[in-house]
Protein backbone atom coordinates (compact mmCIF):
# COMPACT_ATOMS: atom_id res chain seq x y z
CA UNK A 1 0.00 0.00 0.00
CA UNK A 2 3.06 2.66 0.80
CA UNK A 3 4.71 1.78 -2.59
CA UNK A 4 1.44 2.36 -4.06
CA UNK A 5 0.66 5.27 -2.57
CA UNK A 6 4.19 6.77 -3.57
CA UNK A 7 3.41 5.25 -7.34
CA UNK A 8 0.14 7.29 -7.33
CA UNK A 9 1.83 10.45 -5.71
CA UNK A 10 4.31 10.15 -8.47
CA UNK A 11 2.21 9.92 -11.38
CA UNK A 12 -0.30 12.55 -9.69
CA UNK A 13 1.92 15.01 -10.59
CA UNK A 14 1.89 14.45 -13.78
CA UNK A 15 -1.00 12.61 -14.58
CA UNK A 16 -2.57 14.74 -17.83
CA UNK A 17 0.72 15.53 -19.14
CA UNK A 18 2.18 13.88 -22.48
CA UNK A 19 5.97 12.60 -22.56
CA UNK A 20 6.66 15.74 -24.49
CA UNK A 21 5.73 17.95 -21.59
CA UNK A 22 7.12 15.46 -18.85
CA UNK A 23 10.57 15.66 -20.34
CA UNK A 24 10.62 19.72 -20.76
CA UNK A 25 9.36 20.17 -17.18
CA UNK A 26 11.43 17.36 -16.11
CA UNK A 27 13.93 16.64 -17.93
CA UNK A 28 15.34 14.39 -20.34
CA UNK A 29 14.92 11.23 -18.32
CA UNK A 30 11.42 12.33 -17.42
CA UNK A 31 10.27 12.80 -13.48
CA UNK A 32 12.97 11.18 -11.19
CA UNK A 33 11.38 12.65 -8.07
CA UNK A 34 8.20 12.95 -6.11
CA UNK A 35 6.84 17.36 -6.92
CA UNK A 36 6.10 18.01 -3.51
CA UNK A 37 3.16 20.76 -2.84
CA UNK A 38 3.77 22.25 0.67
CA UNK A 39 6.59 19.79 1.22
CA UNK A 40 4.35 16.96 0.72
CA UNK A 41 4.00 13.99 -2.00
CA UNK A 42 0.03 14.25 -2.40
CA UNK A 43 -1.93 11.62 -3.19
CA UNK A 44 -4.91 11.11 -5.47
CA UNK A 45 -8.19 9.68 -5.23
CA UNK A 46 -6.48 6.37 -6.31
CA UNK A 47 -5.03 6.02 -2.59
CA UNK A 48 -8.30 7.09 -1.20
CA UNK A 49 -10.43 4.76 -2.48
CA UNK A 50 -7.34 2.22 -1.96
CA UNK A 51 -7.58 3.05 1.72
CA UNK A 52 -11.47 2.82 2.32
CA UNK A 53 -11.24 -0.61 0.12
CA UNK A 54 -9.20 -1.51 2.95
CA UNK A 55 -11.33 -0.31 5.68
CA UNK A 56 -14.43 -2.18 4.00
CA UNK A 57 -12.78 -5.28 4.26
CA UNK A 58 -11.75 -5.11 7.89
CA UNK A 59 -14.98 -4.35 8.83
CA UNK A 60 -16.59 -7.44 6.45
CA UNK A 61 -14.56 -9.44 8.50
CA UNK A 62 -14.88 -8.20 12.27
CA UNK A 63 -18.72 -8.67 11.17
CA UNK A 64 -17.65 -12.37 10.22
CA UNK A 65 -15.86 -13.34 13.14
CA UNK A 66 -19.51 -11.54 15.30
CA UNK A 67 -22.09 -13.77 12.99
CA UNK A 68 -20.95 -15.82 10.41
CA UNK A 69 -23.34 -15.50 7.74
CA UNK A 70 -22.01 -15.48 4.80
CA UNK A 71 -18.33 -14.44 3.18
CA UNK A 72 -18.60 -12.06 0.79
CA UNK A 73 -17.21 -8.58 1.82
CA UNK A 74 -18.35 -6.42 -1.12
CA UNK A 75 -21.66 -5.38 0.69
CA UNK A 76 -19.49 -3.29 3.06
CA UNK A 77 -16.95 -2.51 0.59
CA UNK A 78 -19.76 -0.78 -1.03
CA UNK A 79 -20.45 1.26 2.39
CA UNK A 80 -16.68 2.11 2.30
CA UNK A 81 -17.21 3.65 -1.12
CA UNK A 82 -20.06 5.81 -0.34
CA UNK A 83 -18.03 7.44 2.60
CA UNK A 84 -14.92 7.90 0.17
CA UNK A 85 -17.90 9.68 -1.65
CA UNK A 86 -18.68 11.74 1.43
CA UNK A 87 -15.16 12.96 1.38
CA UNK A 88 -15.74 14.55 -2.16
CA UNK A 89 -17.68 17.44 -0.72
CA UNK A 90 -20.57 15.71 -0.80
CA UNK A 91 -23.22 15.76 2.19
CA UNK A 92 -23.67 12.43 4.24
CA UNK A 93 -27.49 12.86 3.48
CA UNK A 94 -26.54 12.76 -0.29
CA UNK A 95 -23.71 10.57 -0.08
CA UNK A 96 -24.90 8.04 2.74
CA UNK A 97 -27.63 6.06 1.09
CA UNK A 98 -29.19 3.72 2.93
CA UNK A 99 -26.57 3.83 5.36
CA UNK A 100 -27.85 7.33 5.93
CA UNK A 101 -30.89 5.95 7.39
CA UNK A 102 -29.05 4.65 10.21
CA UNK A 103 -26.54 6.91 11.16
CA UNK A 104 -26.47 10.84 11.06
CA UNK A 105 -22.99 11.19 10.23
CA UNK A 106 -20.46 8.32 9.11
CA UNK A 107 -19.00 6.39 11.92
CA UNK A 108 -15.16 4.69 11.98
CA UNK A 109 -11.90 5.61 12.32
CA UNK A 110 -10.58 6.39 8.78
CA UNK A 111 -13.42 8.91 7.74
CA UNK A 112 -12.14 10.85 11.12
CA UNK A 113 -8.95 12.00 9.30
CA UNK A 114 -9.70 15.28 7.68
CA UNK A 115 -6.85 14.94 5.62
CA UNK A 116 -8.66 12.55 3.08
CA UNK A 117 -11.37 15.62 2.96
CA UNK A 118 -9.90 16.56 -0.41
CA UNK A 119 -11.17 15.64 -4.08
CA UNK A 120 -8.16 14.95 -5.94
CA UNK A 121 -9.57 14.40 -9.42
CA UNK A 122 -12.22 11.78 -8.88
CA UNK A 123 -13.50 9.36 -11.77
CA UNK A 124 -16.80 10.48 -13.06
CA UNK A 125 -17.40 7.17 -13.49
CA UNK A 126 -16.88 6.15 -9.66
CA UNK A 127 -18.63 9.18 -8.65
CA UNK A 128 -22.18 8.45 -10.63
CA UNK A 129 -21.76 4.74 -10.04
CA UNK A 130 -21.73 5.42 -6.28
CA UNK A 131 -24.43 8.40 -6.09
CA UNK A 132 -26.56 5.95 -8.33
CA UNK A 133 -26.30 3.48 -5.66
CA UNK A 134 -27.21 6.42 -3.03
CA UNK A 135 -30.54 6.84 -4.55
CA UNK A 136 -31.03 3.65 -5.83
CA UNK A 137 -29.98 1.11 -3.12
CA UNK A 138 -29.18 -1.31 -6.03
CA UNK A 139 -26.03 -3.06 -5.93
CA UNK A 140 -24.51 -3.54 -9.28
CA UNK A 141 -22.48 -7.32 -9.72
CA UNK A 142 -20.96 -8.67 -12.62
CA UNK A 143 -24.05 -10.07 -13.62
CA UNK A 144 -25.99 -6.84 -12.90
CA UNK A 145 -24.08 -3.72 -14.27
CA UNK A 146 -24.40 -0.25 -13.75
CA UNK A 147 -22.66 0.58 -16.98
CA UNK A 148 -20.08 -0.85 -19.71
CA UNK A 149 -16.81 1.61 -18.58
CA UNK A 150 -14.05 -0.43 -18.26
CA UNK A 151 -12.02 2.69 -16.91
CA UNK A 152 -9.27 1.74 -14.44
CA UNK A 153 -11.03 2.86 -11.45
CA UNK A 154 -11.69 -0.48 -10.16
CA UNK A 155 -8.28 -2.07 -10.41
CA UNK A 156 -6.79 1.08 -9.12
CA UNK A 157 -7.87 0.42 -5.65
CA UNK A 158 -8.37 -3.39 -5.30
CA UNK A 159 -4.88 -4.47 -4.18
CA UNK A 160 -6.58 -4.95 -0.53
CA UNK A 161 -9.03 -7.56 -1.24
CA UNK A 162 -5.40 -9.86 -1.50
CA UNK A 163 -5.57 -10.21 2.04
CA UNK A 164 -9.09 -11.53 2.15
CA UNK A 165 -9.05 -15.17 1.91
CA UNK A 166 -5.80 -17.35 1.48
CA UNK A 167 -7.80 -19.06 -1.14
CA UNK A 168 -6.40 -17.40 -4.62
CA UNK A 169 -9.96 -18.00 -6.51
CA UNK A 170 -11.45 -16.48 -3.56
CA UNK A 171 -9.65 -13.07 -3.82
CA UNK A 172 -10.42 -12.96 -7.45
CA UNK A 173 -13.81 -13.42 -7.15
CA UNK A 174 -13.70 -10.79 -4.17
CA UNK A 175 -11.88 -8.37 -5.82
CA UNK A 176 -14.12 -8.40 -9.22
CA UNK A 177 -17.03 -7.99 -7.15
CA UNK A 178 -15.83 -4.93 -5.35
CA UNK A 179 -14.29 -2.75 -9.16
CA UNK A 180 -18.15 -4.23 -10.46
CA UNK A 181 -19.56 -1.85 -7.84
CA UNK A 182 -18.38 1.43 -10.32
CA UNK A 183 -17.28 -0.50 -13.89
CA UNK A 184 -19.29 -2.85 -15.56
CA UNK A 185 -17.08 -3.93 -18.42
CA UNK A 186 -15.47 -7.21 -17.93
CA UNK A 187 -11.99 -5.66 -18.27
CA UNK A 188 -12.81 -2.89 -15.61
CA UNK A 189 -13.30 -5.64 -12.89
CA UNK A 190 -11.53 -8.52 -14.21
CA UNK A 191 -8.33 -6.03 -14.10
CA UNK A 192 -8.70 -5.92 -10.29
CA UNK A 193 -8.92 -9.98 -9.81
CA UNK A 194 -5.39 -10.42 -11.49
CA UNK A 195 -3.82 -7.20 -9.20
CA UNK A 196 -5.64 -8.91 -6.10
CA UNK A 197 -3.93 -12.11 -7.41
CA UNK A 198 -0.99 -11.10 -7.93
CA UNK A 199 -0.23 -9.39 -4.82
CA UNK A 200 -1.61 -12.01 -2.98
CA UNK A 201 0.84 -15.02 -4.00
CA UNK A 202 4.00 -11.99 -4.16
CA UNK A 203 2.91 -11.83 -0.28
CA UNK A 204 3.49 -15.90 0.16
CA UNK A 205 6.50 -15.55 -1.23
CA UNK A 206 5.61 -16.95 -4.72
CA UNK A 207 7.97 -15.76 -7.42
CA UNK A 208 6.59 -12.98 -9.76
CA UNK A 209 6.65 -15.34 -13.16
CA UNK A 210 4.46 -18.23 -11.09
CA UNK A 211 2.10 -15.23 -9.61
CA UNK A 212 1.69 -13.99 -13.19
CA UNK A 213 0.69 -18.09 -13.99
CA UNK A 214 -1.54 -18.20 -11.22
CA UNK A 215 -3.60 -14.62 -11.90
CA UNK A 216 -4.12 -15.63 -15.79
CA UNK A 217 -5.21 -19.21 -14.85
CA UNK A 218 -7.88 -17.52 -12.71
CA UNK A 219 -8.51 -15.23 -15.19
CA UNK A 220 -9.31 -17.17 -17.81
CA UNK A 221 -12.41 -18.85 -16.13
CA UNK A 222 -13.85 -15.65 -16.41
CA UNK A 223 -16.54 -14.54 -19.23
CA UNK A 224 -15.27 -11.77 -21.20
CA UNK A 225 -11.67 -12.12 -20.24
CA UNK A 226 -10.08 -11.79 -23.61
CA UNK A 227 -8.81 -8.58 -23.71
CA UNK A 228 -7.26 -8.75 -20.02
CA UNK A 229 -6.06 -11.90 -21.18
CA UNK A 230 -4.32 -10.16 -24.24
CA UNK A 231 -3.02 -7.40 -22.33
CA UNK A 232 -1.86 -9.56 -19.63
CA UNK A 233 0.46 -11.83 -22.16
CA UNK A 234 1.60 -8.65 -24.22
CA UNK A 235 3.12 -7.08 -20.38
CA UNK A 236 4.55 -10.20 -19.87
CA UNK A 237 6.06 -10.85 -23.63
CA UNK A 238 7.25 -6.92 -24.08
CA UNK A 239 9.22 -7.39 -20.73
CA UNK A 240 11.24 -9.78 -22.00
CA UNK A 241 12.60 -8.38 -24.92
CA UNK A 242 14.84 -5.14 -24.83
CA UNK A 243 14.14 -1.89 -22.74
CA UNK A 244 11.58 0.56 -24.51
CA UNK A 245 10.70 4.05 -24.62
CA UNK A 246 7.33 5.71 -23.48
CA UNK A 247 6.36 6.29 -26.81
CA UNK A 248 6.62 2.67 -27.79
CA UNK A 249 5.08 1.63 -24.15
CA UNK A 250 1.99 3.79 -25.84
CA UNK A 251 1.58 1.72 -28.81
CA UNK A 252 2.19 -1.40 -27.21
CA UNK A 253 0.48 -1.40 -24.10
CA UNK A 254 -1.73 1.84 -24.21
CA UNK A 255 -2.04 4.89 -21.80
CA UNK A 256 -3.39 3.04 -18.66
CA UNK A 257 -6.95 4.89 -18.68
CA UNK A 258 -8.48 1.35 -18.78
CA UNK A 259 -8.50 -1.62 -16.72
CA UNK A 260 -6.44 -3.52 -18.70
CA UNK A 261 -4.29 -1.09 -20.15
CA UNK A 262 -3.53 -0.26 -16.44
CA UNK A 263 -3.03 -3.50 -15.31
CA UNK A 264 -0.08 -3.89 -18.30
CA UNK A 265 1.75 -1.11 -17.60
CA UNK A 266 1.85 -1.62 -14.48
CA UNK A 267 2.89 -5.20 -14.41
CA UNK A 268 5.33 -4.78 -17.32
CA UNK A 269 6.97 -2.12 -15.43
CA UNK A 270 7.73 -4.45 -12.20
CA UNK A 271 8.76 -7.32 -14.59
CA UNK A 272 11.45 -5.32 -16.94
CA UNK A 273 13.03 -3.30 -14.18
CA UNK A 274 15.38 -4.72 -10.90
CA UNK A 275 14.47 -2.64 -8.45
CA UNK A 276 11.31 -1.06 -6.79
CA UNK A 277 12.18 3.02 -7.86
CA UNK A 278 13.31 1.76 -11.16
CA UNK A 279 9.38 0.54 -11.60
CA UNK A 280 7.65 3.35 -10.18
CA UNK A 281 9.82 6.09 -12.52
CA UNK A 282 8.72 3.92 -15.43
CA UNK A 283 5.96 2.83 -14.63
CA UNK A 284 4.44 6.92 -14.64
CA UNK A 285 7.22 8.00 -17.55
CA UNK A 286 4.52 8.01 -20.21
CA UNK A 287 1.61 9.54 -22.09
CA UNK A 288 -1.22 8.35 -20.27
CA UNK A 289 -3.01 7.58 -16.46
CA UNK A 290 0.61 8.07 -15.25
CA UNK A 291 -1.13 7.53 -11.11
CA UNK A 292 -3.52 4.92 -12.08
CA UNK A 293 -0.70 2.95 -12.98
CA UNK A 294 1.95 4.15 -10.75
CA UNK A 295 -0.05 2.76 -8.16
CA UNK A 296 -0.51 -0.81 -9.80
CA UNK A 297 2.96 -1.03 -10.19
CA UNK A 298 3.58 0.11 -6.76
CA UNK A 299 1.29 -2.43 -5.00
CA UNK A 300 3.02 -5.63 -7.21
CA UNK A 301 6.64 -4.10 -6.77
CA UNK A 302 6.07 -3.08 -3.17
CA UNK A 303 4.41 -7.21 -1.65
CA UNK A 304 7.67 -8.05 -4.45
CA UNK A 305 10.58 -6.04 -2.56
CA UNK A 306 8.74 -4.78 0.53
CA UNK A 307 8.98 -1.74 2.32
CA UNK A 308 12.35 -1.93 3.43
CA UNK A 309 13.06 -0.59 -0.92
CA UNK A 310 11.07 1.88 -0.66
CA UNK A 311 13.04 4.94 -0.96
CA UNK A 312 12.67 6.72 2.54
CA UNK A 313 13.63 10.12 0.94
CA UNK A 314 10.41 9.62 -0.90
CA UNK A 315 8.69 7.83 1.90
CA UNK A 316 9.01 10.88 4.35
CA UNK A 317 7.26 13.70 2.11
CA UNK A 318 4.48 10.98 1.53
CA UNK A 319 0.98 12.52 2.33
CA UNK A 320 -1.39 10.23 4.29
CA UNK A 321 1.47 8.05 5.29
CA UNK A 322 0.70 7.78 9.15
CA UNK A 323 -2.93 6.75 7.49
CA UNK A 324 -1.85 4.43 5.21
CA UNK A 325 0.63 2.62 7.52
CA UNK A 326 -1.86 2.69 10.28
CA UNK A 327 -4.72 0.89 7.99
CA UNK A 328 -2.40 -1.43 6.80
CA UNK A 329 -1.34 -2.66 10.08
CA UNK A 330 -4.72 -2.79 11.35
CA UNK A 331 -5.50 -5.19 8.54
CA UNK A 332 -3.01 -7.28 9.30
CA UNK A 333 -4.09 -7.72 13.09
CA UNK A 334 -8.18 -8.51 11.51
CA UNK A 335 -6.87 -10.88 9.66
CA UNK A 336 -4.46 -12.76 11.98
CA UNK A 337 -5.37 -15.82 13.85
CA UNK A 338 -5.46 -13.55 17.05
CA UNK A 339 -7.58 -10.80 16.15
CA UNK A 340 -8.79 -8.38 18.37
CA UNK A 341 -12.49 -8.62 20.18
CA UNK A 342 -12.04 -5.15 22.64
CA UNK A 343 -15.11 -3.27 22.26
CA UNK A 344 -12.69 -0.21 21.19
CA UNK A 345 -11.60 -2.22 17.91
CA UNK A 346 -15.26 -2.16 16.77
CA UNK A 347 -15.84 1.30 17.65
CA UNK A 348 -12.22 1.74 15.18
CA UNK A 349 -14.32 -0.78 12.77
CA UNK A 350 -17.88 -1.09 13.32
CA UNK A 351 -19.47 -4.36 12.07
CA UNK A 352 -22.94 -3.77 10.19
Amino acid sequence: MLAGALGDALGYAIEFHDIGMIRRYHGDHGLTEPVLRDGVAQISDDTQMMLFTAEGLIRAHVARRIKPVDNDPVPEVQHAYLRWLHTQNRPWEQAGGPYAQHLQVPDGWLISNQELFAPRAPGSTCMSALLNFARTHQHATPDHRINDSKGCGGVMRAVPVAVWSNDPAEVFWAAVGTAALTHGHPSGFVSAGVLAVLVHQLLRDVSLPESVRMARELLVRWPGHEEQLRALDAAVQLANKRPIGPEELKETLGEGWTGEEALAIGLYSVLATEDLRSALLLSVNHSGDSDSTGIVCGNIAGALYGTRAVPPEWLRALELRDVIEALATDALTEFSPAAPTDPAWTRRYPAW
